[in-house]
């Protein structure tokens, strides 16, 4: 659910004498290299509940929230995080410790800042205390359960936008709604709740990678208690509000490497902080069934109409982001601004974004495009902020439905060009073997990796089998034009290499 890389645990390194462990204690201390919270914690109350808390959120959302406590005196307004995946052990572990406070450094590459972020105030591992979640949700006082659960959290399928109802994850919670295992067997049975006791519902705000991310969450939770009761699902479909919301901020996953920077430069011992780009930004449909922080006096954009500003970010800074992660592992790449950096690849990525992807991104108000597409690569570029391409790499059967697949599919519609989008799933095909060009294993993290692998080694050039995957490609394995320039790449990148079909690719008008 975080997104977190494997290596979570705390490094073990020498600490210097100056060297203090993050707590509330460092919140009395003077001035000093960081940032600390300016308002009194014990004085503010929780109205949020953030299911999935990784690097993302204490970068994104519970930043924005941290500066409306410290700037503008707002005390209703802390966050509970939840934790309902195993993995999140280690994030509990690191804040319980640390009374739930963390170090955020935001880096360019000329500068960097720290602060310690102070709101979020609670921290439920609901993986072994479901009830405990299920308690805080019955909480008047909480008003909004928001989510980063990443894309595949929402298991639908990708082709009919309809939830699975036979995944693994939603028949465990169906049959067994005191201990859930997704956000829907939270989410509903947190719901029920204040239904049969005569309150009103808490608004859910997806914070994930989804274009009309708050139709998706309504649509398939309602379909998931449709299930359980049809008193509870009209209940969701006449009362609770499901905003759309636009977030951008690129986040790595943490590092060892990042916990002794931030003890050597800062005298801060953290077991899990967050380093990020200093860009963020957040527009959200101003839709909340029972009040909502007022986040515009910290940057926040509200708006009756998210899907411009959607469908610009997830067309072209996600779908950037996936061509150049699969390719450039192919190639020989390990971190993103490496390859944003690298003279080959900047023809191939400029062309996708001007050629294939600008032209279906509708006007989006107060933003001109060539600018914001400077500005991407730029960020990508950001030498301080390593991010992996194994990280952009991972849940490529769920992201690439999102970011990828709606492009080709609109371009084939109008005749245009197609070739960049389809080399990204042609490099995802050949990278999902397992081994690159050098004989090296690649880790493949993705939910069907199993079933993935195995078809990438059966098929390698030939492109059918994975088309037939509707789930995933829908009816495109149909389209004849879209079959033979994935076959065509797919033998290139077989055939001659990942650099010499990119050099190919790029030189393309």
């Amino acid at each position: 659910m975080s997104g977190e890389s494997a290596d979570q645990s705390p490094a073990k390194k020498t600490v210097a004498p100056t060297a203090q462990h993050v707590s509330k204690a460092l919140l009395k201390a003077g001035p000093s290299l960081y940032q600390i919270p300016g308002y009194n914690r014990e004085a503010i109350t929780v109205g949020i509940m953030h299911i999935g808390v990784g690097g993302f959120h204490r970068s994104h959302q519970a930043l924005y929230i941290d500066d409306l406590l410290q700037k503008h005196n707002e005390k209703d307004w802390a966050i509970c995080g939840v934790g309902i995946m195993p993995q999140d052990a280690a994030m509990h572990k690191a804040l319980s410790l640390q009374d739930c406070l963390y170090t955020l450094v935001e880096q360019d590459n000329n500068s960097a800042s720290a602060r310690l972020i102070g709101s979020l105030t609670e921290y439920i591992f609901g993986y072994e205390n479901p009830a405990l979640v299920f308690e805080r949700m019955a909480d008047p006082n909480i008003k909004i359960v928001s989510l980063t659960a990443t894309e595949g959290g929402y298991c639908f399928n990708q082709s009919t936008g309809a939830l699975e109802l036979n995944h693994p994850g939603i028949q465990h919670d169906l049959k067994n709604p005191g201990s859930p295992r997704t956000i829907f067997g939270y989410l509903a049975g947190g719901l029920e709740q204040r239904r049969r006791a005569g309150m009103p519902p808490f608004t859910v705000l997806s914070c994930d990678n989804l274009q009309g991310n708050g139709h998706v969450i309504r649509r398939t939770l309602t379909a998931f208690c449709r299930e359980i009761s049809l008193e509870l699902a009209r209940f969701v479909e006449t009362h609770v509000s499901f905003p759309n919301c636009m977030v951008d901020r690129i986040t790595p996953a943490t590092t060892d490497a990042q916990r002794q920077y931030i003890q050597d430069h800062y005298g801060l011992i953290d077991a899990y902080p967050v380093v990020s780009e200093p860009f963020k930004q957040w527009v959200i449909e101003d839709h909340f069934s029972q009040g909502r922080p007022p986040l515009e006096l910290v940057g926040v954009q509200f708006t009756n109409d998210v899907a411009p500003y959607e469908k610009m970010k997830i067309r072209l800074l996600n779908a950037t982001h996936s061509a150049m992660g699969y390719l450039g592992y192919l190639c020989g790449y390990r971190y993103i601004y490496e390859i944003a950096q690298a003279k080959e690849f900047q023809p191939y990525l400029q062309k996708l974004m001007d050629l294939e992807v600008t032209p279906l991104v509708p006007a989006v108000p107060g933003v001109n495009l060539s600018d914001y597409k400077g500005s991407l690569m730029e960020r990508f570029s950001n030498e301080n902020i390593k991010d992996q391409a194994l990280r952009i790499c991972m849940d490529g059967s769920s992201k690439l439905p999102k970011f990828i697949l709606p492009s080709i599919k609109e371009e084939l519609e109008r005749g245009g060009p197609i070739t960049r989008l389809t080399l990204c799933i042609a490099s995802w095909m050949r990278f999902l073997t397992g081994v690159d060009e050098d004989d090296q294993p690649i880790p493949i993290d993705d939910p069907l990796a199993e079933k993935l692998k195995a078809l990438a080694l059966a098929s390698k050039t030939d492109p059918r089998p994975f088309l037939a995957m509707t789930e995933i490609f829908g009816d495109l394995g149909d389209n004849k034009r879209f079959v033979d320039e994935l076959t065509d790449l797919l033998e290139s990148l077989y055939e001659k290499g990942a650099r010499a079909t990119l050099d190919e690719i790029g030189s393309l008008g």
